[in-house]
């Protein structure tokens, strides 16, 4: 039986949440430089975002981490844009509004938090990902904005809240 549950981050989760990221990545052949995949944060979500006007959440299934994402300020647009920061989910996870939970839960604690705008980054071959943003209201760019470091990241957008 599954029980899905989305939920705000806590310190147990921080392995657990490395090798979703870093699976998911793996499996989507994406860079291992220039991506999330190098972040030295992966390691210790809960204290990367144990500040204020960020917070990290997990989709859970009987007690195992099977998708997450997370709010920040975006670097150099601190006021008013945020980002939406390492979403991801395994397999088990995708094809059950899961990404539309999390997508909402996210948004929501943006908009909780004072941000006008928020932004996000991807790959073009990330495809799912991209419906998803585009479904729930993200625009393309032309170009990226602020500073997250991920250079191979060639896919930008950005929605209203």
């Amino acid at each position: 039986m599954s029980s899905y549950k989305i939920r705000k981050i806590q310190p147990e989760d921080n392995q657990q949440i490395a090798e979703v990221v870093r699976s998911v990545l793996v499996e989507m052949g994406v860079p291992k430089v220039g991506t999330a995949y190098e972040d030295k944060a992966l390691d210790d979500m809960f204290a990367t975002y144990d500040f204020p006007r960020m917070d990290y959440f997990v989709v859970e299934n009987e007690e195992k981490v099977i998708g997450c994402a997370g709010i920040a300020p975006l670097k150099g647009f601190e006021d008013e844009v945020c980002e939406l920061q390492k979403m991801y989910f395994l397999p088990e996870a995708r094809g059950r509004g899961l990404g539309t939970q999390m997508m909402d839960t996210c948004l929501k604690f943006a908009k909780s938090e004072g941000f006008k705008k928020c932004y996000i980054e991807t790959l073009p071959y990330m495809v799912d990902a991209r419906k998803l943003y585009a479904k729930t209201g993200f625009k393309n760019l032309e170009k990226p904005l602020g500073d997250t470091g991920h250079y191979n990241c060639t896919v930008w957008m950005i929605k209203d809240l």
